[in-house]
């Protein structure tokens, strides 16, 4: 079996771009990761933040044996969003990562990945990518087991790498119009980039007060961090091999080394979850997408 692959997803939150920089260089650094997804997924207006930091950040990744995917945006209404699109599914120094089925128009034949934010649920929906070129799918953090174990099957008929997200929390639906924005009295086109006070989103509460969605820009995220940390053996022996951390501000490079570890079978699934407890992240875990219930429960 070939060794399996941990790779960090595109970070979605605006981050200060220094941050950014600091966090990029620290998975180079230490972080055990093969593959690092680049590029602004959620707000083109964030992109232009990042231009000063990029160059550095993938020297660093580069000179540490990382691979590197460009990621293009999630979410295409207007003209901005549209350049910006064609700006990164156009890049010729990466291997792009289509979030959008936009990006498709200008990948026709060429080999890319697809992800998360691309609908794949099934094997049809499958096959379509592949002939389209898609030789990597990251599939969606909604789908249970049985889903997943169904379109493995199909995918190595096609020779297509399958992906799933194994750790952080789930981005589960986007809007043309800006949450972060309007919870400030602001709008989208004036926001002045004030989700950059959370940096890994803005907790959504009931009216009775109990905490269930966050919120960053556009997007509408769990609470609850997504870890299957109980499910990697399960996942493997389906025959999965790419495994997806969407990073935080705090938690994904120890996270990193956990995952690492438990994979390598340097440490049991038991040890690995005491290790991932030790960890203050404000919110609890779940797992229950995988197991075909509510996604913000969690079955041990």
């Amino acid at each position: 079996m070939n060794k399996a692959k941990l790779n960090i997803g595109p970070n979605l939150f605006n981050w200060q771009p220094e941050k950014w920089r600091d966090f990029y260089f620290e998975v180079a650094d230490v972080a055990p990761i093969d593959k690092v997804f680049l590029g602004e997924v959620i707000c083109s207006k964030r992109a232009p933040l990042f231009y000063g930091e990029f160059d550095k950040v993938v020297d660093r990744l580069e000179k540490a044996g990382k691979q590197i995917v460009f990621s293009t945006l999630a979410e295409v209404t207007s003209n901005i969003d549209r350049r910006l699109m064609e700006k990164q599914a156009n890049d010729k120094n990466f291997f792009i990562e289509a979030n959008d089925i936009a990006a498709l128009f200008f990948l026709k034949d060429k080999k890319h990945a697809i992800g998360s934010y691309v609908n794949c649920y099934n094997e049809d929906a499958l096959e379509f990518f592949a002939k389209n070129g898609a030789t990597n799918i990251c599939l969606n953090p909604e789908m249970p087991k049985s889903g997943i174990e169904a379109l493995n099957k199909v995918a190595k008929q096609l020779d297509v790498e399958l992906e799933v997200q194994i750790f952080g929390r789930i981005g589960l639906a986007l809007s043309a119009r800006c949450y972060h924005a309007r919870a400030h009295d602001r709008v989208k086109d004036t926001c002045k980039f004030i989700c950059d006070i959370d940096e890994d989103g803005m907790d959504l509460t009931t009216l009775e007060g109990q905490k269930f969605l966050t919120i960053n820009g556009i997007q509408t995220m769990s609470y609850t961090y997504l870890n299957l940390v109980n499910e990697i053996s399960e996942l493997q022996e389906i025959g999965i091999n790419n495994f997806r951390l969407s990073p935080h501000s705090k938690g994904t490079i120890k996270a990193s080394k956990v995952f690492r570890s438990l994979l390598d079978g340097k440490i049991d699934k038991e040890e690995a979850s005491v290790m991932l407890d030790e960890q203050d992240l404000g919110a609890p875990y779940s797992n229950g997408f995988y197991h075909g219930i509510a996604g913000y429960e969690w079955r041990v």
